[in-house]
């Protein structure tokens, strides 16, 4: 059977996605488990993931695709005991016709510290991430000469607790484009980026130079699918647990998906609690 599975990580723990001979990262660990479990041959390089994500960036819910024998319940059983810091929360039968990239869109989620900025000036200029964009100024290692067109369904910013939580939902998204969504905003709020310029850019007649936002407050809150999950994750397991009670120091981004994993996230119609 061909399963897609939907997991997460606190990205603190993991150098990035990418496996790298030398480091911990997401997929060698999962690759690792899945060995050792019999489940892939020791060969295997490479797994089918929906979104990489850098160093540092966590995911609440990413997904990949990967075969088994076993059914739905004792593959999440076996996934959760690859390491007490992976979660695999929910799985879904997959067409073999289907890819783990093709979703129907990604949902990103930045925990802001305010740090005395304009959250007008803050909001306005997240509103114009909405539509067709020219992303440019928004990614790296993209083409300069030409426009490159991105659609974004939404950028909405709610305050919680002291502290701003800017999401994004966009059917994908290009290498670095939400730290620089978010940095651009920032220059907005902080007087250095007039918003005009800004429009400019993201109607496709100007290219900007910006910063990119710090990776450990972004978080892949979920990735979308048609199908629905049939399969839930009923919580943490006993060692997924005590690294859960075991976390100190989170920030707002690793409380945030570790309260998720604590509670439990998934539910069976496909969406996230």
């Amino acid at each position: 059977m061909r399963w897609r599975v939907r997991f997460g990580y606190d990205g603190a723990g993991f150098h990035g996605w990418a496996r790298q001979p030398g480091h911990r990262t997401v997929e060698g660990e999962i690759l690792r488990g899945l060995a050792a479990a019999g489940m892939i041959p020791r060969s295997t390089t490479h797994l089918e993931v929906a979104s990489r994500t850098d160093r540092g960036v966590s995911a609440r819910a990413n997904a990949l695709a990967l075969r088994s024998r076993l059914d739905a319940p004792p593959l999440l059983r076996v996934l959760n005991g690859i390491a007490p810091d992976l979660y695999f929360t929910a799985a879904a039968p997959m067409p073999e016709t289907a890819r783990i990239r093709q979703a129907l869109g990604r949902t990103y989620r930045y925990f802001e510290e305010p740090a005395g900025r304009d959250l007008a000036a803050y909001r306005e200029a997240a509103s114009l991430f909405r539509g067709t964009v020219d992303v440019r100024s928004l990614g790296r290692a993209l083409p300069r000469a030409a426009p490159v067109w991105r659609e974004i369904e939404g950028t909405s910013l709610r305050e919680v607790d002291g502290a701003w939580e800017v999401q994004i939902d966009a059917p994908s998204f290009v290498w670095g484009m939400v730290r620089k969504v978010i940095a651009a905003c920032r220059e907005v709020a902080d007087g250095r980026l007039p918003l005009p310029r800004l429009r400019r850019a993201l109607e496709g007649r100007e290219r900007l130079t910006l910063p990119i936002a710090e990776p450990d407050a972004l978080v892949l809150w979920e990735v979308r699918y048609a199908d629905p999950w049939t399969e839930v994750w009923g919580g943490p397991n006993r060692h997924q647990s005590v690294a859960l009670a075991a976390a100190r120091g989170a920030s707002r981004a690793h409380a945030a998906v570790r309260s998720s994993w604590a509670e439990g996230i998934a539910s069976p119609s496909g969406g996230l609690d």
